[in-house]
């Protein structure tokens, strides 16, 4: 498994400029990030009940993108993620395997960091779970009772959960804009709107206390686990604060999660909880949407053990814009095959055209929403000139290799020439 590691800005001249991407929220596209010093992001992890799939991957590599246009426009970046390793659907996975939760969870975030190493997507500085940041999630909830309204305990005498009320945030829903759909996407990703004892459907869990047969921790409420969106929030607000730079993730979380996320981080600090929220689409199986329950999956670890090279799986992905809904089909691996060799072999070549022109596209496409498959055109175009054109510019294909590395995460050299 090849070594994570920050990418090599050093031999591509000229950093500075602005990073633009579109804001879910808005609607258009904007510049994020400082004018300099750090930009900060948080891009929700896995529930790691089962293996990384392409939709996945498509999600991870988008944000990886980010990183490293920030990084190439002189930027630190503070990138934090979450995993979910303790939740409904790995609780009930480990029942129907027989293998104990936690042990099911570190399997599969090891499986996933392996293949988003192999990937080449940089790792996030802190890579937080649900279980080590109970103090976290408490704590918001006790600031969040505090607010007059924004916590109540459901009307039912067994298990009196603690909800957060959307009522609370005046701005609830201008993430999403939905209106009466609302509530059956809510029961679809996660949510339970037909609860009795809540004041509203859309009002959601942020505490649920021990039932039997369940983890759970001590908390002033009584021992329990957190709702899913509270831990993102309390996460976020306590590694970058409020107001940071980017929110990022699947489109299937601008509802509920991002728009309960963001309420309840207005709640709690008076401020807004991100910037601006960037989603990347959907990725389908052959016109299919993938879906764990059915089990049409692509999975990123099968294509890697039948012998698929990981930067081509990669240069599939980023052939794609990273907002477009599209469809995996084994067509887009082998015409990624074919331009990794062809884009391998101009960079191997002693000269090559030069790369100045071709440098200024690539970052201009990425600087601009994140446009992967116009950076993935001015490379195309480079290496079919170097390879059909005799020329004399020795560091071009050294410079090519570098960017396509630096900037687009597609190693073409080994480490020691690239």
């Amino acid at each position: 498994m090849q070594a994570w590691r920050v990418p090599d800005m050093s031999r591509l001249a000229g950093s500075g400029g602005t990073v633009s991407v579109h804001d879910t929220a808005g609607g258009a596209v904007v510049a994020v990030g400082p004018p300099s010093g750090t930009a900060r992001m948080y891009v929700c992890g896995i529930t790691p009940y089962d293996a990384t799939h392409i939709g996945h991957a498509n999600t991870y590599v988008a944000f990886d993108l980010l990183n490293r246009a920030w990084r190439d426009a002189g930027l630190a970046v503070d990138y934090v993620q979450n995993v979910t390793d303790v939740d409904d659907p790995l609780l009930e996975r480990a029942t129907e395997t027989g293998v104990d939760w936690r042990d099911l969870a570190k399997d599969q975030i090891e499986l996933f960091r392996a293949d988003m190493a192999t990937l080449n997507v940089l790792p996030p500085d802190h890579l937080v779970g649900a279980v080590e940041s109970m103090d976290l999630v408490t704590a918001l909830i006790e600031r969040l009772r505090g607010v007059d309204g924004a916590i109540y305990p459901v009307d039912d005498h067994d298990h009196p959960d603690l909800y957060f009320a959307r009522a609370a945030d005046g701005r609830f829903g201008t993430l999403s804009k939905l209106g009466a759909e609302a509530v059956e996407i809510f029961a679809d990703r996660g949510g339970d709107p037909d609860r009795a004892g809540k004041k509203d459907p859309l009002d959601c869990l942020v505490w649920r206390l021990e039932r039997d047969g369940e983890p759970s921790w001590p908390s002033p409420f009584g021992p329990g686990r957190p709702g899913w969106h509270i831990e993102c929030t309390a996460i976020a607000l306590e590694l970058l604060g409020p107001e940071f730079d980017v929110q990022g993730g699947g489109s299937d979380l601008i509802f509920p999660h991002h728009e309960m996320c963001a309420a309840e981080g207005r709640v709690a600090t008076g401020r807004e909880f991100a910037q601006a929220y960037v989603h990347s689409g959907m990725v389908a199986l052959d016109g299919e949407k993938m879906s764990k329950s059915k089990g049409n999956l692509e999975l990123v670890s099968r294509l890697r053990a039948q012998g698929a090279d990981p930067m081509a799986i990669r240069l599939a992905l980023l052939f794609q814009h990273y907002r477009d809904d599209w469809s995996w089909t084994p067509d887009l691996l082998t015409d990624a095959e074919a331009r990794l060799d062809r884009w391998r072999e101009a960079v191997r070549r002693d000269a090559g055209v030069g790369s100045a022109e071709t440098l200024a596209e690539v970052r201009a496409a990425l600087r601009n929403d994140l446009d992967a498959p116009a950076a993935l055109a001015a490379i195309d175009a480079w290496a079919g000139a170097t390879l059909t054109i005799d020329s004399d510019d020795t560091e071009a294909p050294t410079l090519i290799a570098a960017a396509a590395d630096a900037l687009l995460g597609v190693r073409l050299q080994d480490d020691d020439r690239s």
